[in-house]
């Protein structure tokens, strides 16, 4: 074995050790999605697959629960494109590391491994990006993640009524984890959460919008929303504190 596959070798073991703390809290959380997955109609089998070729919380929550709202393929196409839209700012932001000699299919599969934590980890990293070490940690993270979701699936099965209702509210939690803190920080956030709240209640009830399903309402919501505060209050560039363009 040569040096240079010595030093693949180890950058790749880096990559797993870092990797596996994420994957221990993807399958956690996967496993509370595998009971929505599992009200949605999916076997273990599909709900694997969905999760290794989506790994996104938000995203697959919203692709499970538009499927038990029987939503069409293009509402579910879209509504999983608008949740998981951040994923296309993070690898635009990765390949300003990659060393320019680095090919496409690299580029490709890392930009398909990306996920909030595993972003994280790579952009901490000095110097270019290693494909080797992203293969690591996805090795580890995404495996654990989908059989997390399964084996959420397969205790939703025979689990009781009740067990499986309140493991169900569980994934609500964990969002509520993720808003609060950023919520109590910033005044905007706060008021464009409360916001979507109140407009989602609102698009429930009010005549026209209340016929459309439930998938194409987040959509308009989470485009709407999101572009209204984008354009009224832009985040300012920590780097000379003027607007972003």
């Amino acid at each position: 074995m040569t040096i240079k596959d010595n030093m693949k070798n180890k950058v790749f073991l880096e990559g797993m050790r870092d990797g596996l703390p994420i994957g221990l809290g993807y399958f956690a959380v996967a496993f509370s999605l595998g009971i929505v997955a599992r009200n949605a109609g999916l076997t273990p089998i599909q709900g694997f697959i969905a999760s290794f070729f989506c790994v996104a919380s938000a995203g697959e929550y919203a692709l499970f629960t538009s499927i038990q709202a029987a939503a069409s393929f293009l509402e579910i196409a879209l509504i999983t494109l608008v949740v998981n839209a951040r994923y296309l700012l993070m690898s635009t932001a990765l390949t300003q590391r990659f060393d320019s000699k680095t090919s496409l299919i690299h580029r490709f599969l890392i930009g398909f491994g990306i996920t909030d934590e595993i972003f994280g980890i790579t952009i901490a990293r000095p110097g270019y990006i290693n494909p080797i070490y992203n293969y690591g940690a996805i090795f580890v993270a995404v495996p654990l993640w989908s059989i997390g979701t399964s084996l959420g699936i397969i205790a939703g099965n025979f689990l009781p009524a009740r067990v499986v209702s309140a493991l169900s509210v569980a994934l609500y939690g964990m969002f509520l984890a993720i808003i609060v803190p950023p919520a109590k920080k910033n005044i905007v956030i706060m008021i464009s959460v409360l916001i979507s709240f109140a407009a989602s209640f609102a698009f429930t009830k009010l005549p026209l919008v209340s016929q459309l399903s439930g998938g194409t309402r987040t959509i308009i919501l989470t485009v709407v929303i999101s572009s209204i505060v984008a354009l009224i209050k832009p985040i300012p560039d920590e780097n000379n504190d003027s607007v972003i363009e």
